[in-house]
């Protein structure tokens, strides 16, 4: 489904969208290692029993998890897995059949695994073709789905400091997530509001900021009582600032 022949965000059912982030969300960031490749094989083998399109999209993420958190710590286990992602997801990208409303996911995380598949190779033409994805995610599926912004925050904000021109989404797309959030508390999830708390505080170390940085790490913190977010980088960071 390319973006001329999908439908608008306005146009999207936002129930349906979230519908599908609850049957999705077991395999999106995903920190824990252990977890990660005990859910790698679970979601492979339900893709073998019922290779139906929900599982297909499962795939795409999981790959794509595999790749971000796996494939740099392995010389040779997971390396592959982000383009593997990539080719999962641009299958369901490019097929008129996709479901409109699983396009916010497929749209985000191809856009992403096509930086990782740049990362892996060090093709740095691949990066500047995976931002271009991610605008085209953004400008369609933003004001649904915090995923454009949030995933394009989380690739600008790990890049090396002479990529200026895309660091610079860190500090536009994660402030858009708050801001959104504060309008509809439905925008998203409490997982992916710690992390995004905690990016800004990460964007904002100056003194200028730090009593609205600590107020959202503070916030980080609550969103993720049992350490599955951002809460331990939250909590150092903030001792960091306080010092």
């Amino acid at each position: 489904m390319t973006f001329s022949q999908g439908l608008s965000a306005q146009q999207l059912n936002f129930s349906k969208i979230k519908a599908y982030e609850h049957q999705l969300d077991d395999v999106m960031e995903i920190t824990d290692t252990t977890q990660l490749k005990a859910k790698l094989k679970e979601v492979e083998l339900q893709f073998r029993q019922q290779p139906n399109e929900l599982n297909q999209v499962r795939l795409g993420l999981i790959y794509h998890e595999t790749a971000l958190n796996l494939s740099f710590f392995s010389k040779t286990e997971y390396k592959g897995y982000a383009q593997k992602s990539f080719d999962q997801l641009s299958n369901l990208f490019n097929s008129p059949a996709t479901s409109s409303a699983l396009m916010p996911y497929i749209a985000s995380y191809r856009a992403s695994a096509l930086s990782l598949v740049g990362a892996e190779t060090k093709k740095l033409k691949l990066l500047g073709e995976a931002f271009r994805l991610f605008q085209d995610a953004v400008t369609q599926y933003a004001a649904l789905s915090y995923l454009p912004e949030f995933l394009r925050g989380s690739v600008a904000e790990n890049l090396p400091w002479y990529f200026i021109s895309k660091r610079k989404f860190a500090k536009l797309d994660f402030p858009s997530i708050i801001s959104r959030q504060k309008k509809d508390a439905a925008y998203a999830n409490w997982k992916v509001m710690s992390f995004t708390y905690l990016a800004w505080a990460k964007q904002h170390r100056s003194n200028k900021y730090r009593k609205q940085a600590i107020s959202y790490l503070d916030q980080s913190i609550a969103l993720d009582p049992n350490y599955k977010a951002g809460r331990h980088q939250a909590e150092t960071l903030k001792l960091e600032f306080l010092k």
